[in-house]
């Protein structure tokens, strides 16, 4: 049975840094595309982040280039999300995602095992 567990959300003041991980059991991690979405409260999931199945490759939302970096250590079955430079607009509930497509997708659609979800707060 495949597991995604995220950890690492909480409270944070604007400006400053959250890493959120996410651990993967029950699949051949390294046959799959990894992803971070959010969501917040009546609004539809977004893309944030996906890396490749190598960690060669990585896609990026246009509101969190520069600022978030997504790794994932395949020995590990973990992905990662670094978020620095926090906004109050990054407040949401983040994801976990795995995909067996080949390439990076954006659309959750896309996306066949989710985690719960972690809840990162950014006060201002």
């Amino acid at each position: 049975q495949v597991q995604l567990v995220e950890s690492g959300g909480g409270l944070v003041q604007a400006g400053g840094s959250l890493r959120l991980s996410c651990a993967a059991s029950g699949v051949t991690f390294s046959s799959y595309v990894m992803g971070w979405f959010r969501q917040t409260a009546g609004k539809e999931r977004e893309f944030v982040a996906a890396i490749n199945r190598s960690g060669g490759s990585t896609s990026y939302a246009d509101s969190v280039k520069g600022r978030f970096t997504i790794s994932r250590d395949n020995a590990k079955k973990m992905v990662y999300l670094q978020m620095n430079s926090l906004k109050p607009e990054d407040a949401a509930v983040y994801y976990c995602t795995a995909s067996l497509r080949i390439i990076i997708a954006t659309s959750p659609n896309l996306y066949d095992y989710w985690g719960q979800g972690t809840q990162v707060t950014v006060s201002s």
